[in-house]
């Protein structure tokens, strides 16, 4: 993994790189300041909450966050994939994450290179690297169209054209909702 990419993630920058679905700009979770800057980056309704990028079930402690036996027995059955799954959250210390909607989504993904960037930088918010409403980079040229000098780091990864995660509702009962349908499928 990119010593430098790290470093940048680390002291608060803002990258866009392959993710296990599409190109996402990415950058700290845990730091107010870098997701305020990805929304004017992106463009981004206020209101929206990001996807955030963890490494493990462990990492949903640092967002105050107890799964039920339910919750977690499903998480361990379908992480890591490209599933995001939102989560009820009541700490007012992430609402500048989860902006007023008192829910999280989270995704751990499966490609072994983003998990090993993950337990280096710790949890990434990860939305796709475009204006809000506009189409997904499908190339790195593509994403620096739209974003230009304004990002600290880009990794290219190709051609990337692929749907984004399948987005669901994860309640304390354990019951689901799909809110998005995505590359996985949902038994």
């Amino acid at each position: 993994m990119d010593t430098k990419l790290i470093n940048i993630l680390k002291k608060d920058g803002v990258a866009i790189i392959p993710t296990d679905t599409i190109y996402g700009i990415v950058g700290s979770a845990l730091n107010p300041q870098v997701v305020e800057k990805i929304y004017s980056l992106r463009k981004r309704m206020p209101n929206k909450p990001f996807i955030i990028l963890i490494s493990s079930l462990d990492d949903l402690e640092k967002f105050d966050i107890e799964l039920t036996q339910k919750q977690k027995e499903f998480l361990e059955k379908n992480w890591p994939n490209p599933v995001s799954v939102v989560l009820p959250i009541q700490s007012e210390k992430f609402k500048y994450l989860h902006r007023a909607t008192n829910s999280l989504a989270f995704r751990m993904p499966k490609k072994k290179k983003l998990l090993d960037l993950l337990k280096q930088t710790g949890p990434l918010v990860a939305p796709s690297a475009n204006w809000e409403g506009q189409k997904p980079s499908e190339t790195i040229e593509e994403a620096k169209k739209y974003f230009g000098d304004r990002i600290d780091f880009y990794v290219d990864g190709g051609i990337i054209k692929s749907q984004p995660s399948t987005l669901l509702q994860l309640n304390v009962d354990g019951s689901k909702k799909i809110l998005r349908k995505g590359t996985f499928k949902i038994e």
